[in-house]
């Protein structure tokens, strides 16, 4: 066995994962870059030059794979493009891309997943169709007279709204008789591991998490409704809306507007065990997708950018008024809540539209950008400096857009949740927004999760966090 070798480094934000490499070692395939701005780059192992750079879509980082023969680069990339397609790059013998063209693309939707067969004949692909997911089966056009079984090319019955992983599986693999191993989330069900055989359709492999106990007792499952509205600059915007079970559907009802963190993810109709203990609550989620967040095209994932941000703040107010003007939300009884990014977007939402909504939860929230910039993680600190604003260039930009230089805005009780060792939004965002908004006597408590980061590992604190935040928002919007 050969020791390893250093194929590459990189410095801040530029961070590398090494996707896959040709059969004889030759060539390999990483992904580098920051998100926003992510590359394919095929570098020649023997000097470690390279040999092509690509661009990228963001998401899963497994962006492609070499041909058997490593002539042909299969690419999931938004190169030049709205949405993200799949790219064959066909490579020189020392592969530099001699021609690149489109395989397979869609109207209006990304290519999230690419999946290829180990004897290059075939791949999954998973299409992300305004947050839900279609599965298909396609054949490669270089893989003609090669070994192997192809697997079946056509569309792929899904039991569940969306896919989070798929592997192709060849005969006598641990998928069975071949196919698809699939990893699927639907709304209503806990996520699960699926197979589907050569031309079948999926079901629940034996070792996969059940549905049973997904939902706790006397919380009937709820299936969201798709959205869709205008901004007040006329951008479209979507979302899902959760409807409490057993509510009069003829009465607006108490609602909470749920933001999701990036800014660039997507919405998606996934389980969520925050939404069903608010749902079994009597109150509704509407989770929308403002300015900035993926699955719409690479321009409106840029629509936030820099001063952008104040139109993304004010597209919250925007689906709130949707959603009174739709009849499904009472106006008096509305509040908003996010995590992360989306914590940042609550506190900007309370202080930017202060008589809106009724309370507030800011969960690891950026409450000042020249405290976050001061006390992220470097990393995060560059790849942010893009998507908000550089924290000297952009100073008054970020000020600006902080929620504590308008904190004397600030009317509705807020929450703040955060773990105690969190290194991308430092902890203090949300000691500090606490601190100042008692001090302009608005009711305010800080939930602090010990022992946990930027993300709630431990079951305990998520049940924590989950319970004290769904009666904080039945306080005041039932109480």
């Amino acid at each position: 066995m050969r020791s390893p070798e250093l194929l590459a480094t990189e410095a801040g934000a530029a961070t590398l994962r090494v996707c896959d490499t040709t059969a004889d070692g030759r060539l390999a395939l990483l992904r580098r870059g920051p998100r926003g701005r992510r590359e394919a780059v095929v570098l020649r192992t023997a000097n470690l030059e390279t040999a092509c750079v690509l661009p990228v879509a963001d998401g899963d980082p497994w962006i492609g794979r070499f041909s058997p023969d490593g002539r042909t680069l299969w690419l999931r990339s938004d190169a030049d493009r709205e949405f993200a397609a799949l790219l064959v790059a066909e490579l020189g013998p020392d592969g530099d891309c001699l021609r690149l063209s489109v395989a397979a693309e869609r109207d209006g939707a990304d290519l999230e997943l690419l999946a290829v067969s180990d004897d290059g004949r075939s791949a999954a692909l998973a299409w992300n169709v305004q947050g839900r997911s279609e599965l298909e089966t396609v054949a490669l056009p270089d893989g003609a007279g090669r070994d192997g079984v192809p697997l079946p090319a056509g569309p792929v019955p899904l039991p569940h709204e969306v896919v989070t992983r798929v592997v192709p599986v060849e005969p006598g693999g641990p998928g069975g008789p071949g196919g698809l191993l699939a990893a699927l989330s639907g709304s209503r069900r806990r996520p699960g591991v699926w197979r589907a055989p050569g031309g079948g359709p999926p079901v629940r492999t034996g070792w996969s998490s059940r549905d049973e106990d997904v939902i706790a007792s006397g919380h009937p499952p709820v299936r969201p409704e798709p959205v869709r509205l205008r901004a007040r600059d006329g951008l479209p915007l979507g979302g899902w809306y959760y409807r409490a079970p057993g509510r009069d559907h003829g009465r607006p009802a108490p609602c909470v507007i749920h933001l999701h963190g990036g800014p660039e993810e997507q919405e998606r109709p996934v389980f969520n065990p925050l939404y069903h203990e608010l749902l079994g609550r009597g109150l509704d989620v509407f989770a929308p997708d403002v300015r900035g967040s993926s699955g719409s095209g690479r321009s409106f994932v840029d629509a936030d950018l820099g001063a952008g941000r104040f139109a993304a703040i004010d597209d919250v107010a925007d689906c709130a008024a949707h959603a009174v003007a739709a009849g499904l939300a009472d106006p008096g009884r509305l509040a908003v809540m996010g995590r992360s990014y989306g914590g940042y977007l609550t506190l900007a939402s309370l202080v930017w539209h202060p008589h809106l909504f009724r309370t507030g939860v800011a969960v690891c929230g950026m409450s000042d950008f020249a405290t976050f910039f001061a006390g992220t993680e470097p990393w995060i600190a560059e790849s942010a400096a893009a998507k908000y604003g550089h924290p000297e260039h952009d100073r008054e930009l970020l000020r600006a857009l902080s929620p504590m230089s308008r904190i004397e805005d600030l009317r509705a009780p807020l929450l703040a949740v955060h773990g105690e060792h969190d290194t991308n939004v430092p902890f203090g965002e949300s000691e500090q927004v606490v601190r100042a908004a008692r001090e302009h006597g608005v009711p305010a408590e800080l939930l602090v999760l010990r022992n946990e980061g930027h993300e709630f590992l431990r079951e305990g604190n998520r049940l924590l966090f989950r319970r004290t935040a769904a009666e904080w928002l039945e306080r005041y919007l039932k109480g």
